[in-house]
């Protein structure tokens, strides 16, 4: 006699845990699309201006970028979705990770460049931001290329880890290669932080750099506690908790970043002062 087999995914018809993820995602794409608006209404403000304008609108679309992938993860998985999911959500994070570094490495130069007669005036243009983020972001993209040239995600039906379920589940193809990607995205997020903690201490007027330390702090321990969570659940749990981590890390960098600014623009605008930025508060 035939058993039919239950199949398992997270799937938007019967999953209470794809529900969560939804309202998660969701309710984060209105904040990043909130901040966005407030930082294009105020962009010609001091606290905006001083912070890298440009990088900033950078950072907010990337992590919008990242919210968006966690719907690639949900429903019945495809080879199309299984392709896009790992290789959308590794590259938008890279640009984030690359914008965040861009960001520290720029509130140092700043300073060094306030000093009297400082060679350092002459890298105060955006010209090494954007090559920043173009490097680093196009070496996510190479190795994301040269994983789905050599072996792509799939589709795969898994009849073998639980008895009487049929797994509908993504083979990342090159397991290597997957972590290579996130490999790569804790080399940015560590560096970011190492830089922004050796900055931490510079003056109030370029306090940037402690809100990094924070976001990639909770970047990197978001990140390292899922690797052993994830190697050790199986089927939809595991894609579950790489779910998690996106949202998460998403909001840590959203959170640790670009709150306070939104503080400071909406409910003390007697901070968003060139005169408060220099310091010549008294």
């Amino acid at each position: 006699m035939c058993i039919e087999k239950q199949t398992e995914f997270l799937s938007y018809e019967a999953d209470s845990l794809t529900l969560v993820f939804i309202v998660l995602s969701v309710v984060s794409l209105l904040l990043v699309t909130t901040i966005i608006g407030i930082f294009i209404s105020f962009r010609d403000t001091p606290l905006v201006k001083a912070n890298n304008r440009n990088l900033s609108f950078i950072l907010l679309f990337s992590i919008k970028l990242s919210f968006l992938s966690v719907f690639l993860f949900l429903g019945r998985p495809s080879d199309i979705t299984c392709i896009l999911r790992q290789t959308s959500f590794g590259i938008s994070f890279s640009i984030a990770m690359s914008s965040v570094l861009a960001k520290t490495i720029m509130v140092c130069i700043a300073f060094k460049a306030s000093k009297p007669d400082s060679p350092w005036k002459k890298w105060l243009g955006v010209k090494i931001t954007y090559f920043i983020v173009i490097i680093c972001s196009f070496i996510q993209f190479l190795i994301s290329a040269i994983w789905l040239i050599i072996s792509p995600p799939f589709m795969e039906l898994n009849i073998l880890s639980e008895p009487g379920k049929i797994i509908i589940q993504c083979n990342e193809g090159s397991v290597i290669a997957f972590y290579i990607v996130l490999s790569y995205m804790g080399l940015l997020a560590s560096v970011s932080f190492i830089v922004a903690f050796l900055a931490r201490t510079l003056p109030d007027s370029f306090n940037e750099a402690k809100y990094i330390t924070f976001s990639m702090l909770l970047f990197c321990s978001v990140w390292i506690t899922m690797i052993p969570a994830y190697l050790s659940t199986k089927g939809k749990y595991m894609v579950a908790v790489e779910i998690f981590a996106i949202i998460s890390s998403s909001c840590g960098l959203l959170f640790c970043i670009f709150l306070p600014k939104c503080y400071i623009i909406l409910f003390k605008p007697n901070r968003n002062t060139k005169q408060y930025l220099l310091g010549n508060n008294k």
